[in-house]
């Protein structure tokens, strides 16, 4: 996962590098495990829930640019499952920013004809926070614009099993005959069913782990990481990514042409 000098030193990088690429070099499909929110607040000692906070308008900064830009899908790891061992007060707040973005972003989604789609278990979310979801999600879903997809009470190890219950449920039934599962029907009992698979993998925070996010979606997603804690990470530090992708060769593991 290489980082370029900028993204080493976790500075601001400058200029817009991404509206000069090629429409065909650009991914379709980026996907960021968005970190660094305690550490961003903890260096200037405030609480965690202020960085949680402050990621929020990054959340709303890269979401406008990638739907001006023409991305057509942008998935955001909000909550991972794992993430429900941090203190209860914490999680509390991380609800009701949920919640409060979910009614407040309203304007800005359909303005840029934002679709909203929502990936992970529903169970130990509050009440009022799936019915701002969901009411959100209904207010978009005539949009035609870019994806907008929130992972949030997910992890890839989860959603790999229960797409294989549900498949061992359909042969159970008769069904489906367990010899005609291949990758394509796997795919489609995911719950990024119907979306294209991420082209370009960024995080945040200089981490290199993957923690547990689309493990089978990014199979060949290109990675990037940059040292910028995710309330810092701005349009230009995607603009950076996304040249970087421009720049390299996928292969998909064949050979590049002679």
């Amino acid at each position: 996962m290489a980082t370029t000098p900028a993204s080493r030193a976790g500075q601001r990088v400058s200029g817009s590098a991404a509206p000069a690429t090629a429409a065909l070099r650009r991914p379709r499909h980026i996907a960021i495990i968005m970190d660094g929110n305690g550490r961003w607040a903890q260096n200037r000692g405030l609480p965690r829930i202020e960085g949680h906070r402050q990621g929020v308008n990054s959340v709303r900064r890269i979401t406008e640019h990638c739907a001006r830009l023409g991305i057509e899908q942008l998935t955001l790891y909000c909550l991972s499952s794992e993430n429900w061992r941090r203190p209860a007060a914490e999680l509390d707040f991380l609800m009701h920013l949920l919640e409060q973005y979910m009614v407040e972003e309203r304007a800005l989604l359909m303005r840029e004809r934002i679709r909203i789609a929502m990936i992970g278990r529903r169970d130990g979310l509050p009440e009022a926070t799936l019915a701002a979801m969901d009411r959100t999600v209904g207010m978009c879903a005539a949009n035609d614009g870019m994806r907008l997809c929130l992972a949030i009470n997910y992890g890839g190890r989860g959603e790999i099993v229960a797409a294989a219950q549900k498949l061992a449920e359909e042969a159970r039934a008769g069904t489906l005959d367990p010899a005609a599962i291949d990758e394509e029907l796997f795919a489609a009992r995911l719950d990024t069913a119907g979306m294209p698979e991420p082209d370009l993998l960024v995080r945040t925070a200089g981490e290199m782990r993957i923690s547990n996010f689309l493990l089978w979606q990014i199979s060949y997603a290109e990675l990037w990481v940059t040292d910028a804690l995710w309330p810092d990470f701005t349009e230009a530090h995607l603009d950076e990514a996304i040249e970087a992708f421009a720049s390299r060769e996928r292969r998909f593991g064949g050979l590049a042409p002679s």
